[in-house]
This record gives structure tokens, sequence and C-alpha cells, in this order.
């Protein structure tokens, strides 16, 4: 009799339970070369499209992965940022050990997550790569897809850390040292000190600062969050302020200047637009010294510390909790 591998047992088990779960529509169909399946979560939809190249264990997987990912964004604000929504995969070269090497969102006609993954990905494979987290985040604001890139990717890379942690995937130290290891990499892009981070941004594409921008927009929704929990007693959150903005204007496309200025009506603060203009003028990486102390997180020789009494510890920990509790 052949011998069943744990990691072979687990993933069918996975599977099984996917497939027969009533989320699911019924079997995927193939056409035009890919097959495409329909998950639904809170009567809203997302269609699955796959393409055909893979092979039905590797399709297996990816179908395990997405129902994962897909869920994981539902810890934001309790839902899909859209009723309807795309997520197509498509097999791509290698890129060392990345399992995704590359992934795109569209916002028009139809919102649409693009993965290019390597041909045969495990599931564990895929759950562990920070992309996958990364680009669900993207679909938390109604941006309308240029200008100020730092705030949409700064978003993205504030979120992969916080869903991941809120999923158990990481432990709320891991999610604080990858957010200061984070910092520290913006910090590291020295050559653009003196450039405000709206001319470094606006120039990522041509002239790099990748670190700089993607990590002091992380550092801004940091700042957001915990100004909205401190101001408020825990009250408001980030979480809740994005689900305002996808209740009045999911379904729009935003500059950012809009976004902003909508959070700081519909949440009645005066925090994202100031914040906004501290950060797109800033012409060093932000301090965050101060901010993590807040939140009673200490970095000694570079390993964060986690304060386990006070106030900053309690409202630290609200951060991992979900949008459900």
């Amino acid at each position: 009799m052949r011998q069943v591998s744990l990691l072979q047992w687990r993933r069918a088990v996975i599977v099984l339970a996917l497939l027969a779960s009533p989320s699911y529509a019924d079997d995927a169909t193939q056409t035009n070369g890919s097959f495409s399946q329909f998950v639904y979560r809170d009567g809203r939809q997302l269609e699955v499209i796959i393409d055909e190249q893979f092979s039905g264990d590797a399709r297996e997987n990816l179908t395990a992965w997405i129902e994962h990912i897909s869920d994981a964004l539902r810890n934001v604000y309790g839902h899909w940022p859209h009723e309807r929504w795309e997520i197509a995969i498509a097999p791509t070269a290698a890129s060392g050990s990345d399992p995704i090497p590359w992934a795109q969102v569209h916002r028009s006609p139809a919102t649409r997550v693009e993965f290019y993954t390597t041909a045969n990905p495990t599931f564990d494979e895929l759950r562990s790569a920070w992309t996958g987290y990364h680009e669900m985040a993207h679909l938390l604001i109604p941006y309308r897809g240029w200008g100020d890139y730092w705030f949409t990717e700064g978003l993205a890379s504030y979120y992969q850390n916080v869903l991941q942690a809120r999923i158990g995937l990481i432990t709320e130290q891991q999610m604080w040292q990858k957010l200061y290891e984070g910092f520290q990499r913006g910090l590291a892009e020295t050559r653009f000190n003196g450039r405000p981070l709206s001319d470094v941004s606006k120039n990522m594409r041509k002239d790099g600062g990748f670190m700089r921008v993607y990590w002091s927009g992380a550092c801004y929704f940091l700042a957001a969050d915990t100004q909205l929990r401190l101001q408020s007693a825990g009250a408001l959150t980030l979480d809740d302020a994005l689900a305002k903005l996808n209740a009045c204007c999911g379904q729009s496309a935003m500059s950012v200047p809009e976004i902003v200025a909508k959070l700081d009506e519909l949440n009645h603060v005066l925090v994202f637009e100031l914040l906004y203009e501290d950060f797109v003028s800033a012409t060093t990486f932000p301090s965050f010294d101060t901010l993590f102390a807040s939140l009673g997180v200490r970095v000694v020789d570079g390993v964060v510390v986690l304060q386990q009494t006070g106030p900053g510890a309690q409202l630290r920990r609200t951060i991992v909790e979900d949008a459900s509790q």
C-alpha cells in the first residue's frame, strides 16, 4: 500500500473541505485556456481563474491558497471590499525561492488581482509568502491607480504583516520585528535624504527608493492606526476608518488627497490629512521611536521586545485582533 506523507494528507483534507464547502459553486468550468470557479462570502462573489497550464495538484494548492488569503482579507472589516471581483493566476519562471515572483492589481473595468506563481507551488509555500497578503491589502482603499505610490504601497506593507499575525501565521512579536526591519530598510536609503517623500515616490521606478517609499507609507499607517486608538481609547481603529470609506466610496476611483480628506470627514477626526502633509513633505525617513514607545515596543540590539503590561501594551495587542473580535 502506498504511504501518504503528512503534507499530502494535510493538503488533501484542506482541498476536500474547501471544495465541499457551500461557499463554492459547483465544479470549476474550463474555458479559454483556464479553469474558472466562483467563491461566495457574505453575499459577495469572487471568481478564481487558474491557467490550464497548471497541473491538477497545482490547481488544488492554488485553490486552497486563494481561499486562505481571501479569507484573511475579511479580517479587516468583516467582508471583502468588493461585491464582485476576480483573482487570476498564471505560471511564470521561478525567481529564487519566491513562489510568487510577480503580482499586480487592476482597478478597472473590474477589480482583478493577478498572481504569477511558479509552476508547482505547494500550499505551505504560497501561504508563507508575503506577496499574497500584500496584494489583497491593496483592495482596502478605492485608489484610482496612480499618484502617491507611497500611500497605497504603505497600506499594503502595513497590512501584509497585520493580516499574517491575525491569522496566526506569525506571532505578534514577529509582526513587530518585521515592521521594525522594514523601517530600518527605509532608513538605510540615505541617498534620498533631502528629497521630499512626494518626489521620491513619484520617481521611484526611475530612481529606485522603493524601501524609502514603501516603508515610509507603512509608518504612516501605523501612525494613523495608533493615533486613532489613542485618541478614542480604542473605540476607533484604522480597520473601522477603512470600513467606513469602503461603505461610502468602495466603488469610486479616488486620489490619495481625496481619500485622506474623506477618511477624516467620515470619522470626525483630524488625523489622516495632517499626517499626510507631514509625511509627503518629509525629507528623511520618519522617526518611529515615540510611536513604538506608545505601544510598549522596545528594540534591544536590533531585536523587538514587547512590554506585557501597561496601557501601551494593551492597546498594541488590539492591533492583531481581527474585525470580528
